[in-house]
């Protein structure tokens, strides 16, 4: 197994949560980074993402809310999510991309994590 998400939950409006995503070595250390999710009825949207050196890119809507890292010594990436909203409920992917360049393109992305739920209640 390539990646593996966890860390998914059911909260409250205004709650946090963190995710995590292990990797395999050679996945994780060359590759950037990123978490997509995908809401029922929706297509996978772009969440974050981080290159190998700790360059970040966020969408417009998690941004200020959502932290991306990546811990490049025990080969595991985060996302930590503050301030949740029914908004945010949707399977969060961790996924790899082949190369060392940041994407927001699905397409650009060579491995994916299994998801991981994440409902907000309000």
């Amino acid at each position: 197994v390539q990646l593996q998400a966890s860390g998914g939950g059911l909260v409250q409006t205004g709650s946090s949560l963190r995710l995590s995503c292990a990797a395999n070595r050679r996945t994780f250390r060359n590759n950037a980074m990123g978490w997509f999710r995908q809401a029922p009825g929706k297509e996978r949207e772009f969440v974050a993402a981080i290159s190998r050196t700790y360059d970040t890119d966020y969408a417009d809507s998690v941004k200020g809310r959502f932290t991306i890292s990546r811990d490049n010594t025990k080969d595991v990436l985060y996302l930590q999510m503050d301030s949740l909203t029914p908004e945010d409920t949707a399977v969060y992917y961790c996924a790899a991309v082949l190369g060392s360049l940041m994407s927001r393109r699905v397409s650009d992305y060579r491995y994916w994590g299994q998801g991981t739920q994440v409902t907000v209640s309000s």
